[in-house]
């Protein structure tokens, strides 16, 4: 069922919500951004209408929420463990068709692919998302090449065109609140991108071939290692395990999940000073064939959703999309050379 809310109606809709549900979106942080003055856009609390950005991408993803940069696994006494004890409160995220494609690969790699991980399914059980419509895509997106541009996994959905919110909601729960703080009811379909400027071809015939190709040989000077690619994208998921001894007690403490990157120095390195991928050519290469090769290999799906975030955010301009397209080229370099 649809509605039409005013800006004073969509905020009764975020205080009902919140009640339940901490309530995340992209929002605007003025001048908080890496370069002085610039401004930043990403997820956080919000609980007016008015905070909520949809006239920009968000620099970064929702992930955070479903994966958190650091959380506790565990606290450990020599005697025992203990689980920490986690928000009752759920979550709603507002997010755009791609990032919400992105939540069903989160899926793929934290209930399916090895089992499940408890800590991810505990909080993704307790999050609903909101869709985001868009109009036409942003600078820099690809999201229709990588079929992310629509999705109708979604609690509710909500258009913005100005000056009123146009809501549809799949969620029964909801509707009597809806019905209380809209002005009117109406059919609701969420927009959706049809086109990009930017564009991008993954080529049919990619094989493990593409590994030998020199075309990885120039990122390892164009490329410094910061991550940044990693942790805006919306589907990189890499983590790191570190124990945490207290320092009053050195047999106590706890065990923490961390965000980290195949993209930065040691993340590869291994016991005796070894290291699987040293050059950032081989880390960009990993990164990439996971994103549109090998992982679509394992799932039947591509990895990345084309949101352009990495695009936009590399300190150095290096443009992944690119680097997609001149896969096929990179295909039939090798095979000349064999």
């Amino acid at each position: 069922m649809g509605y039409c809310l005013t800006p004073e109606g969509m905020d009764g809709l975020l205080e009902e919500w919140a009640k339940k549900y901490t309530v995340y979106a992209p929002k605007l942080f003025p001048g908080s951004n890496t370069f002085s003055d610039t401004d930043i856009v990403r997820y956080a609390p919000v609980t007016k209408a008015a905070e909520i950005v949809f006239d920009k991408r968000s620099d970064y993803s929702y992930k955070e929420v479903l994966t958190p940069l650091s959380e506790t696994l565990f606290y450990y006494t020599e005697e025992e463990t203990k689980e920490p004890i986690h928000e009752e409160k759920g979550a709603i995220v507002f997010l755009r068709a791609c990032d919400l494609n992105a939540v069903s690969r989160l899926d793929a790699i934290f209930l399916k692919q090895n089992g499940e991980d408890v800590y991810y399914a505990k909080r993704r059980a307790n999050t609903k998302f909101v869709l985001m419509g868009c109009s036409e895509a942003f600078d820099g997106c690809f999201c229709v090449d990588m079929g992310a541009s629509m999705s109708d996994a979604y609690d509710a959905a909500v258009n913005f065109d100005g000056a009123r919110y146009h809501v549809d909601n799949k969620t029964a729960e909801w509707d009597p609140i809806l019905k209380t703080v809209s002005e009117a009811e109406e059919d609701v379909t969420p927009d959706h991108a049809e086109t990009t400027k930017t564009r991008v071809h993954v080529p049919e015939n990619l094989d493990d071939r593409i590994a030998k190709s020199t075309v990885w040989d120039e990122y390892d000077k164009r490329c410094i290692n910061c991550g940044r690619c990693t942790l805006v994208c919306p589907t990189c998921t890499c983590f790191t395990v570190q124990d945490i001894a207290y320092t009053d007690n050195g047999k106590a403490g706890e065990r923490r999940r961390v965000n980290a990157s195949c993209m930065i120095d040691g993340y590869t390195d291994v016991a005796g000073g070894g290291s699987y991928r040293r050059k950032n050519g081989q880390r960009m290469r990993f990164k990439v064939l996971h994103k549109v090769f090998h992982f679509k290999k394992r799932t039947g799906f591509h990895m990345c959703v084309g949101c352009g975030r990495c695009d936009a955010i590399c300190p150095e301009y290096i443009s992944y999309s690119d680097c997609v397209n001149r896969l096929g080229d990179a295909m039939k370099e090798v095979a000349d050379n064999e």
